[in-house]
């Protein structure tokens, strides 16, 4: 008996292949749609960009970052950043944040941060919201001469040169162990 093209076991498969794929093609644009919110460049600024440990700068945004009367998010991530303060209060977790309130044209009004006392390299500060990924900006932080602090100091590299040293002896006492072993098997 001749097979007919409902009783053939292939066909519904194949619909169904060629509906899925069909299906993928068509949500793909979909999808690349709904990618994440992307920050304006340059929305946000610090002023200064450099300064002091201990020092404070303010930190805004301009008009249509955000939407208008929007609660937003600040962090502050850097070094020691759990100890920045945001307007006038003092965070201690890793990264210090706080919350503003964009103005009717979805700016940021200037909002102090002092920054911490022990504060080294370059800070982070971003603000963002629930509907608009923000922007951020980056402070530097200068020593007492003006020039940023970089590199390291005498006190931080002390855990390197004992650790470079125990690797030293610890490679001596091998080479040290394979030797007596090399000469003890010739024997």
């Amino acid at each position: 008996m001749p097979e007919t093209a409902s009783s053939s076991p292939f066909l519904p498969r194949a619909a169904l292949a060629a509906t899925l794929a069909l299906a993928a093609i068509v949500a793909t644009p979909a999808a690349a749609g709904a990618s994440t919110i992307y920050p304006p460049s340059g929305s946000c600024t610090a002023s200064p960009t450099t300064t002091q440990a201990g020092g404070t700068i303010a930190f805004a945004c301009e008009a249509e970052t955000f939407s208008p009367d929007e609660s937003l998010t600040i962090t502050v991530t850097g070094e020691n950043g759990a100890d920045a303060s945001i307007g006038m209060v003092r965070f201690a977790i890793t990264t210090a944040s706080g919350t503003a309130t964009s103005a009717a044209d979805g700016s940021l009004t200037a909002i102090d941060i002092t920054l911490p006392s022990n504060a080294t390299g370059t800070y982070n500060i971003a603000a963002v919201s629930s509907t608009s990924a923000g922007g951020t900006a980056a402070v530097t932080i200068t020593g007492a001469d003006g020039l940023p602090a970089t590199g390291l100091d005498q006190a931080s590299t002390i855990g390197l040169w004992i650790g470079g040293g125990a690797l030293l002896l610890a490679g001596a006492a091998l080479a040290i162990v394979a030797t007596v072993r090399r000469r003890r098997d010739l024997r």
